[in-house]
This record gives C-alpha cells, sequence and structure tokens, in this order.
C-alpha cells in the first residue's frame, strides 16, 4: 500500500494549494512543501500528491483496501475503525482516519460524485457510484462512533456455476439440480441473509439460461452480471435534489413486462415491486426469478406475503398469487468461518388456502444431499 502521509502535512499541502489555486501536480505539491519548510524529495512529493489525489478523486485511504484481490466490502465505522470483508469473514485493517472529519469529508465527497446530497439536513444516503460501488453512508451523531461508510465491490468477474461449485457453495449433485431447475423453466426465488451470495449464485443460474432467450434485469443497483448474451438492464433512479425524477422497481417490473422477456429477473425483491412480479409469474412468464433476504427457505412465504401486504394486497390473495407464480426456493446460509452454500432446495404447494414449503434436497457437511418431503414434487416439477 501507498506509505501512509502525516494529517498535518497533508493538510497543510492542501491549504496552501487551495490558497493558491493550483492543481494537484507533483510539482505544485513541491513548491507547498518548500514553502512550509518541508523536505522535498522525489519519495516525499509523490506520496503526498497521491494522497491528495485520492483524498480530491477517489476513496482516499479506501482506495488501496477497494482495490485488493478478493474483496468484497469495505466497512468504515467512525475514524479508528476500517474492515474489510474477503471469503472469509471480516478483518480489521490498520487503515486509519485523521479525524472523524476526514470520514464525513469523504462521505460527503463520494455523495455528490452520485448527485445526492449529504449533510444534517439529509444524514444518510444509498447510491451506486459511477464504477459500479455501492455506497451507503449514514452520518455521525446518528451513527456511532462516527460516521459510518459501507462500500460494496462489484465484481470483476461474474461467476460461472461451475465455478461456484468448485468453491464448494455446491455439490456436483446439488450443482445438476440447479442446472435442471433452469432448463425445466421454473420460476424460482434465491433467499438467505445478507452476504450469503444470493445475486452471485442467481447471476451465475442466468448464464446457464439458453442462448435464444431474452432476459430481462431490473434491480435497485445494477450488480447482476450473468455472462449470456441477450441481456436488458433496467436500473431504479432515486429521487434528485429537488425530490424529483424518481424511477421505482416497480414501475420497472411494469415496464420489462412490455420489453418481450423470456425471463423476467428481480435483482432483488424487497418492496411493491412483488405484486407485478407474481403478477406476471401468473400470466405466462415461465422461468421469472430473484432475490429476497429471508432466514430460511420455510421463511419465505411470511415474507413474501407481508410485502404484498404492504402494496395493498390481502394475504389471501399473496399466497394464491405465491403457490401459483413460484415453483422453487434455493436458499443458502452463511458459516461462522464466512463459507457462502447453498443449503436447501425447496419446493411450494397451495394447501388450505396457505403456500407451504416443503424440502427437497438440504445440503449437509461437505455437500451431502439429504433427500426431503419434497423430493417427489421436485422430480415432477423437472420432468414436465
Amino acid at each position: 500500500m501507498t506509505p501512509a502521509v502525516p494529517a498535518d502535512l497533508l493538510g497543510a499541502v492542501r491549504d496552501e494549494l487551495a490558497r493558491s489555486g493550483a492543481e494537484v501536480e507533483p510539482q505544485q505539491v513541491a513548491r507547498a512543501l518548500r514553502l512550509g519548510g518541508r523536505p522535498v524529495g522525489d519519495a516525499e512529493v509523490l506520496a503526498v500528491h497521491d494522497a491528495l489525489r485520492r483524498d480530491v478523486l477517489g476513496a482516499g485511504p479506501l482506495d488501496d483496501l477497494l482495490a485488493l484481490p478478493g474483496v468484497t466490502d469495505v466497512l468504515v465505522n467512525g475514524p479508528e475503525e476500517v474492515w474489510i470483508e474477503r471469503d472469509q469473514g471480516l478483518e480489521r485493517t490498520d487503515v486509519r482516519f485523521a479525524d472523524e472529519e476526514s470520514v464525513r469529508r469523504l462521505a460527503q465527497r463520494l455523495a455528490a460524485a452520485g448527485g445526492r446530497r449529504l449533510d444534517d439536513g439529509s444524514p444518510y444516503v444509498d447510491l451506486r457510484l459511477a464504477d459500479g460501488t455501492r455506497f451507503h453512508a449514514v452520518l455521525a451523531p446518528l451513527a456511532r462512533p462516527g460516521t459510518v461508510i459501507s462500500l460494496r465491490v462489484p465484481s470483476r468477474r461474474g461467476f460461472d456455476l461451475a465455478a461456484i461449485g468448485a468453491s464448494g457453495a455446491i455439490s456436483p449433485d446439488g450443482e445438476r439440480v440447479l442446472r435442471r431447475i433452469v432448463a425445466a423453466r421454473l420460476a424460482f426465488l434465491v433467499s438467505g441473509g445478507t452476504g450469503t451470495g444470493k445475486t452471485t449464485l442467481l447471476g451465475a443460474l442466468l448464464g446457464v439460461v439458453g442462448p435464444g432467450e431474452r432476459l430481462v434485469l431490473v434491480e435497485d443497483s445494477s450488480e447482476l452480471r450473468p455472462a449470456h448474451p441477450h441481456v436488458v438492464g433496467l436500473e431504479a433512479r432515486p429521487a434528485n435534489l429537488e425530490g424529483a425524477g424518481e424511477v421505482t422497481v416497480r414501475t420497472l417490473v411494469r415496464q420489462a413486462l412490455r420489453m418481450r422477456p423470456d425471463r423476467l429477473v428481480v435483482g432483488e425483491v424487497r418492496g411493491a415491486e412483488v405484486v407485478d412480479l407474481l403478477a406476471a409469474m401468473n400470466t405466462g412468464h415461465e422461468g421469472g426469478c430473484g432475490t429476497l433476504h429471508a432466514n430460511s427457505a420455510t421463511d419465505v412465504p411470511a415474507r413474501i406475503e407481508s410485502l404484498a401486504m404492504a402494496a395493498g394486497l390481502s394475504r389471501e390473495a399473496a399466497a394464491s398469487q405465491l403457490g401459483s407464480a413460484v415453483d422453487v426456493v434455493i436458499h443458502l446460509d452463511r458459516a461462522d468461518s464466512g463459507r457462502r452454500a447453498v443449503r436447501e432446495i425447496a419446493v411450494l404447494d397451495r394447501v388450505a388456502g396457505a403456500v407451504e414449503v416443503r424440502t427437497a434436497l438440504r445440503f449437509g457437511a461437505g455437500g451431502v444431499a439429504e433427500l426431503g418431503p419434497g423430493a417427489a414434487r421436485l422430480d415432477e416439477l423437472l420432468l414436465r
């Protein structure tokens, strides 16, 4: 990583450049150092120049962390705590900010880069940066121990299903079943908690869809990158600083239905769009899919029903729509070690006005599959 530059030195050079109106260039940095009576060597000039460039154009001291191989998240908990996440879970880093004001300034600059305001009147923000990084921040004192920044790093390459299998997230038998689910055009939801790899798995499953099919993806924030020749992506848009211009996921789902999708995909079902998605799946759009936050496959009906009821649908109507629309739930979880894995493949059945989840395959240690009460129903679906 780039050598750390003392905060007082960086601040003095920044102030001098701002006073003189000079650009952040090596010769101007050297001049500012000389005016401050500082030693001027090539190493010092380049270190200060790089630090200022990151502070003005990049993610400041987080740039080196974002560039590390395998990093999926960079998390800032005030000036003293910076964490990263890789395959093996969270790791605390040696990176520190000079003070709370430095964290706040970085958060505000990143928000401005995304066209959003972040201040005491609007103390939180959620957006996607130009490079695809998902950025979220909450200012202190709402957050403690200081301003909190969360950066979700987009995958530099799409994972295919074979790579996910090779990582140990699914056994060879499980991988074959997943491929058959896609080939049979079954409607499915990938469920799991935060950070369990739902989007990664969904993208991999879309990669095995036949090349002659048209995929229309609807996302709140564009993350899916399936390796498929015919993909159209629609991304929601928040309101601007004047409170106008918002385009919701629900609106985009309705637009997607007019775009001749062979597969309608909602990256994450978490709001009123569930009503339109279920309706679409019940009107001839086979093979639809999406992800859903849920603690287990059994919790999926309750989660869908609560979202649909918030959008004005009755519980009975939501259960009826869900039972007709969705065939399979693929559930992931995450071990204490940080390893993500497919734990369960379940089927949905309508029973007495409700939706029942029955496990077809459960994957234990080593990916060994155990048959569940829904195994026969899954076989029927795969052969229809």
